[in-house]
């Protein structure tokens, strides 16, 4: 029991986090609670904490919109909160979409899709691309583009409210990651996490890497996400510093020999210059 919990202690966090946030969610339009209302979005903690996605507020500007002081004062509580922390722990902390992009992952695996398939001709800078060009169809279209199409929204709207297309959004998403390109979407597509990870450049809390420990096993590697981000594997004990590392905190977990583990932005050299 205690090797499993070792093995999977991150995961099972993970997934207590964002079923918990859906609950919230969900109770708070089924029965009235207030703990946290609305979506992800624009929610109300408590009934006094607006909280709001940065990168939809930049759509909204984008769009010619005047924000609201509240709304202002939810995109600085959020966006503080992932500078900290880390951007990219919204996609693998919060977002419903990782449980089914992780789900298909997984799939690969076991059925070894990925020594059968030919290498996609595929770009992770193409989240930025759609990042950009989803603020100029804002600006030119006066609406905020990604939340219009977004299958995060979908998603989460259909399990709050009632599935209808947030079903066709989970499959797509899905079949697309399982059988044409692995982590597809929110590894290449997502602009939501293209903006994230450039707000995680510069978070304080870091996967740090100890070479003397690694025995390269590539366990890491293999169940990582963003695997560019783990460059230093088996080189060089560093920080992950790339903002693209969701700290889902995976590689962390199948680690058998203790050389990956969190660690606050330059403390470990701080310390080992101290010495």
């Amino acid at each position: 029991m205690a090797t499993l919990w070792n093995n999977y202690r991150y995961l099972i966090l993970r997934r207590f986090v964002q079923i918990g946030l859906l609950l919230l969610y969900f109770g708070a339009n089924h029965w009235g609670w207030t703990i946290l209302m609305g979506n992800l979005s624009s929610s109300n903690l408590l009934g006094v904490v607006p909280l709001s996605d940065p990168y939809a507020a930049l759509q909204m500007l984008a769009a010619g919109a005047v924000l609201a002081a509240d709304l202002l004062i939810g995109v600085a509580i959020i966006g503080i909160f992932y500078l900290l922390v880390g951007g990219r722990v919204f996609c693998s902390w919060v977002c419903p979409i990782n449980m089914i992009t992780d789900a298909a992952a997984y799939l690969r695996r076991v059925l070894d899709i990925d020594r059968n398939q030919k290498r996609q001709p595929a770009t992770r800078s193409m989240r930025y691309w759609v990042l950009v060009l989803s603020l100029i169809i804002s600006a030119a279209m006066g609406i905020t583009a990604f939340e219009f199409i977004s299958p995060i929204s979908m998603v989460h709207r259909g399990i709050i409210f009632g599935l209808g297309f947030g079903w066709a959004a989970m499959l797509i998403i899905f079949l697309f990651d399982l059988f044409v390109l692995k982590n597809g979407w929110c590894g290449h597509l997502c602009p939501l996490g293209g903006f994230y990870s450039l707000l995680g450049k510069f978070s304080l809390i870091r996967v740090q890497h100890t070479v003397e420990n690694c025995t390269a096993c590539m366990k890491c590697k293999t169940v990582c996400p963003e695997r560019q981000v783990l460059h230093m594997v088996d080189k060089e004990s560093l920080p992950v510093l790339s903002g693209e590392c969701t700290n889902c905190a995976r590689c962390i977990e199948v680690c058998d020999d203790n050389a990956l583990g969190f660690s606050i932005r330059n403390l470990a050299n701080n310390k080992k210059t101290g010495e």
